[in-house]
């Protein structure tokens, strides 16, 4: 059973970044997305997080677009090394889109902590990969460091008619063993869509998939939000050269934290 509270963050890419780097991961930062045709500008990409109103729509047994890992033709395909764990307390979605996203990447510096806690929890199902995520002191911790006295409102509190109104839900995207796949943590297994061969396919491939998601709500719905999970631009600069780039991407760290 999962035990500590979760509180409600904010959707701020600040946020997620200074998230990230308190668990010691290296080298990555989330920054807004404007428009999913931006996605080239956000390279190299190791995910992108989708933040909308949840509704009736998304409570379908079946997934909006795609189908289900376990639905798959190949027995390859089922049992691909996809992780996801499952969300299994209120207000904890923002932070496991992100390690949803953060883990199934080959190519990042995870830190002893997270790099330790994914060894250990690698051969759980989906719902155990989410207890013992829920359950992770250090996860939780890092968490709730960045609730503000205004955002302690449990999913559970709220009316009815609240829910309707202003429950949102963050899920992510990823490319990994070819395919474009969605991990919403309130499914039971992760979303398989399009073939996918490399990271620069999936920038080419996903502002449809993300389209086609944000076409089954009402004309006029304008409450989405994206963030692009992605290389330090910093990382970025210093290894292309770039540094008149790399001291404005300084200055504007030195600026945010202030």
């Amino acid at each position: 059973m999962s035990t500590g509270q979760w509180n409600l963050i904010e959707s701020d890419p600040g946020v997620f970044t200074e998230l990230i780097e308190k668990l010691h991961v290296e080298g990555v930062e989330v920054q807004e997305l404007y428009s999913p045709l931006a996605l080239t500008e956000h390279a190299p990409l190791y995910g992108v997080i989708f933040l909308f109103k949840y509704t009736d729509i998304d409570r379908s047994r079946q997934p909006l677009d795609g189908v289900y890992q376990s639905q798959l033709s190949t027995e390859a395909e089922r049992s691909s090394d996809v992780f996801f764990a499952r969300q299994m307390i209120n207000n904890a979605c923002a932070t496991q889109a992100v390690l949803n996203i953060l883990l199934n990447r080959d190519d990042v510096e995870l830190g002893p902590e997270l790099s330790s806690f994914k060894d250990f929890i690698r051969s759980f199902d989906s719902e155990m990969k989410g207890e013992t995520m829920t359950n992770s002191e250090l996860i939780r911790t890092v968490h709730n460091s960045f609730s503000s006295p205004n955002m302690f409102e449990d999913d559970r509190d709220r009316t009815d008619n609240d829910k309707s109104q202003d429950l949102f839900h963050f899920i992510g995207f990823i490319h990994r063993d070819g395919r474009i796949w969605e991990l919403d943590g309130l499914r039971p297994e992760p979303i398989a869509h399009e073939c996918c061969s490399s990271d620069t396919e999936f920038i080419q491939l996903l502002p449809a998939v993300l389209q086609r998601r944000m076409n089954h709500y009402p004309s006029g719905e304008l409450q989405f939000s994206l963030l692009s999970v992605m290389k330090d631009r910093r990382l970025v600069y210093e290894e292309a050269g770039d540094y008149q780039s790399l001291q404005e991407e300084l200055d504007l760290h030195d600026w945010l934290r202030l």
